[in-house]
């Protein structure tokens, strides 16, 4: 199934939102990466081509007088940090009117933009069954990301994700930038392992959480029958009371709590995004708010 997700409206909602945070950028998008093996010394160290979104204040303008091109300066306490994204493709995140699917397209589509603007590698895949599956590799520049992030469009949702299986024999790098789960983390299969993984390899982990409203905020009540959208043969039974609700509810608490505590427990950041959220609201209320972008 194609969503149409990246078009023309949703890249220029993604630019102006850049664009407001262009010179004040912090946290996980911090633009000057400090080399973890190199210190904090600001002492030149090389040249680079000139790029097209890159910072137009690192330009060597007396190079640009002598050979009449674009080189940007290096230092040797900056490098290319590799923003590595994982979108959850499994079925559950296509039920009902595929809002999820659809949100976690966006958001990744967010997040690669914003990589890319601070002059970050980006390379997004999706999890399906155990193995993580590249759909676009290595993207760097904006001309690069506007000729690849199409391919979010034909990301197939379908069957089950095992999150653990499929990142921890994946290349993740070691401390060289941010690895992003965008799930719904609605599952009986183990993340907890990819997440000790990608801390181990002192990589900034972010957790995206999507849920649609009717998950955040069940209305279903008296008999109904569900099935298990990811495991076929698995359905239930139940009459939906004002009881069974609330219990759901504090279920949904404990998983969204020990997700977060996952998370901060290893360094990293989560939020939780609800399918329905314009991608404004992902970026100054969650986003910004959470402080994962200052």
């Amino acid at each position: 199934m194609s969503y149409f997700v990246i078009n023309e409206e949703l890249l220029s909602q993604i630019e102006m939102l850049e664009t407001l945070i262009r010179n004040n950028v912090a946290g996980m998008f911090g633009g000057n990466h400090r080399s973890r093996n190199f210190g904090s010394s600001c002492e030149f160290a090389d040249y680079r081509d000139y790029a097209d979104g890159d910072d137009t204040s690192k330009i060597d303008w007396n190079a640009y007088a002598r050979f009449e091109k674009l080189y940007l300066k290096l230092y040797l306490d900056e490098r290319q940090m590799h923003t590595r994204i994982y979108i959850d493709a499994s079925r559950s995140m296509e039920h009902g009117d595929a809002a999820k699917a659809e949100q976690s397209i966006r958001i990744a589509a967010l997040i690669a933009y914003l990589s890319v603007a601070e002059m970050d590698k980006v390379s997004v895949y999706v999890i399906k069954e155990g193995a993580a599956i590249p759909v676009v590799s290595n993207i760097v520049g904006k001309e690069s990301y506007l000729a690849s992030i199409g391919a979010l469009n034909d990301v197939v949702f379908d069957g089950d994700s095992r999150i653990s299986d499929a990142i921890l024999p994946s290349t993740v790098g070691y401390g060289d930038g941010m690895s992003v789960i965008i799930s719904d983390f609605l599952t009986d299969n183990d993340y907890e392992n990819a997440l000790n993984h990608l801390a181990a390899k002192r990589r900034d982990i972010f957790c995206i959480q999507v849920l649609s409203r009717e998950e955040l905020n069940p209305l279903t009540r008296g008999k109904v029958h569900l099935f298990d959208s990811e495991s076929e043969g698995r359905e239930y039974r139940r009459h939906v009371d004002r009881e069974i609700a609330e219990a759901y509810k504090k279920a949904l608490a404990y998983l969204t709590g020990k997700l977060r505590d996952m998370c901060q427990a290893r360094g990293g950041e989560y939020v939780l995004v609800s399918a329905e959220d314009s991608i404004s609201d992902v970026f100054f209320d969650k986003m910004i708010g959470t402080g994962v972008v200052k």
